[in-house]
């Protein structure tokens, strides 16, 4: 039979349903696989370790997986129930410590985060806290190592969750996106997320780092298995149905990076596939009437908002990885005015509704682009300081600006790196369940990858 971990999220509900397997068996299946596979729990990391568990929950774990296996057994139980998650260590679990991978923060909240509420109420199991980049503020997550190579970074914000489901420890994880940390890490290490709609996952009681930009939600090895996540996340029953992929772009945006051979070959097999199997058709309109490069613009936001929550913590400076203190260090020397940030914030509505009129004008259902450009680098640097992370935010830091759902799933394993490539599939406010469609019929052409 196969190994209870091994299951991902539809195919673990199913055998929950028809009883051939128990939330309790699936519970000790994935904790006897993080113990057999991530080493070290430590908030350094060590080259030997895949590292993406912070604190792992045993007993806990095993005491829901108990009262979801009742639950189950009394009928009418929803279908995530007795399902394993981790939770990305921004997420507050009331009673749990809550630690944003940092020695600066320390609390043990007294409720949980909306987003955990909503998935412990349909009977979610979680196993543990996942390691993010320190305060989510980078897109490498160090101290965790890809299961596709451990001398690769698992990329961030939200690495340790990718790391988690790519090593087959959990079949569920949540994240948060502010540049790109949701998908840069799903890109990184093979498995598939959505950046949902702005605002349709509530980010109330998560650490934030940019309130007017995170967002949070669902990772998983599939996006099918992405679905019900989100569905839960957001409180919503998710439309039947579904506006299928016939008209698509190339991304403009595209032809401002340079792409790594094996991502631009992971490009164009995710493109003949939108054609040749799904049926779209490719169209190239002229450019929106909107800037394809944000600049410093984004930059100066967060910056700003994260000096509102780290004020708290400014006798506490030295505590933190030199990489947070750079970024801390740069919101107070752009010290940008009340008016500035406005002024900002209102080019923001612009730009967006922009690109809003240009999809609705040209009916597209979908632009395509890369997730990010270039495969895993090599760990270590990450912390060293701010700003080293340009590569794997630079498509991707766009589309929390504008806030649209993003689709982000495997195109293929590069022929030269031999580490997985990934490709998004952006779309309209609100077009989400969409774009769940679309992505999960591409990635039955494209394939799943595995380390």
């Amino acid at each position: 039979m196969t190994d209870p971990a091994d299951l991902g999220v539809e195919d673990a509900a199913a055998a929950l349903t028809n009883r051939t397997l128990s939330s309790r068996e699936l519970v000790e299946a994935c904790l006897a696989r993080i113990n057999e596979r991530d080493g070290a729990h430590s908030y350094d990391g060590d080259p030997e370790s895949v590292n993406a568990w912070v604190r792992v929950y045993d007993e806990d774990a095993l005491a829901a997986a108990s009262r979801a296996d009742e639950r189950r057994a009394e009928g009418d139980a929803p279908t995530l129930c007795g399902i394993p998650i981790g939770l990305k260590d921004l997420y507050a679990v009331a009673g749990k410590p809550l630690t944003a991978s940092s020695r600066v923060l320390h609390e043990v909240p007294e409720r949980d985060c909306d987003a955990w509420a909503r998935l412990a109420a349909e009977g979610m199991v979680v196993l543990g806290h996942l390691h993010t980049h320190e305060f989510a503020a980078g897109g490498t997550t160090d101290q965790v190592g890809n299961p596709w190579a451990l001398d690769r970074s698992p990329g961030g914000s939200s690495g340790g969750s990718a790391a988690a489901l790519a090593a087959r420890t959990v079949p569920a994880a949540t994240g948060t996106d502010t540049a790109g940390s949701l998908r840069i890490p799903s890109a990184m290490c093979g498995t598939s997320t959505i950046k949902p709609t702005r605002e349709l996952v509530p980010i109330r009681g998560i650490v934030p780092l940019s309130p007017t930009l995170d967002h949070a939600g669902p990772m998983a090895r599939t996006v099918r298995d992405c679905e019900p996540l989100l569905a839960a996340l957001a409180g919503v029953v998710p439309p039947v149905e579904r506006r299928p992929l016939r008209r698509v772009v190339v991304s403009p945006r595209v032809d401002l990076v340079d792409l790594d051979p094996d991502i631009a070959e992971g490009l164009d097999a995710a493109l003949a596939a939108v054609t040749s199997e799904l049926g779209a058709k490719i169209i190239a309109p002229p450019s929106p009437p909107a800037a394809l490069d944000l600049g410093l613009e984004l930059l100066d936001v967060v910056c700003s908002e994260m000096l509102v929550y780290h004020r708290r913590f400014d006798d506490m400076r030295d505590d933190y990885r030199p990489s947070i203190r750079g970024f801390l260090e740069y919101g107070e020397s752009r010290a940008l005015t009340a008016e500035e940030y406005i002024a900002a914030q209102t080019r923001r509505r612009v730009l967006t509704d922009a690109w809003v009129d240009w999809l609705a004008e040209h009916q597209i259902d979908a632009l395509v682009e890369p997730t990010v450009p270039i495969v895993a680098r090599h760990r270590g640097h990450g912390y060293d300081e701010a700003f080293t992370d340009v590569a794997e935010i630079s498509l991707t830091h766009y589309w929390d600006w504008t806030g649209f759902p993003v689709v982000a799933l495997p195109s293929g394993v590069g022929r030269r790196s031999g580490l997985p490539a990934s490709v998004s599939l952006i779309g309209a406010p609100g077009h989400d369940w969409n774009l769940l469609a679309a992505g999960a019929a591409l990635q039955d052409e494209l394939g799943t990858v595995d380390p």
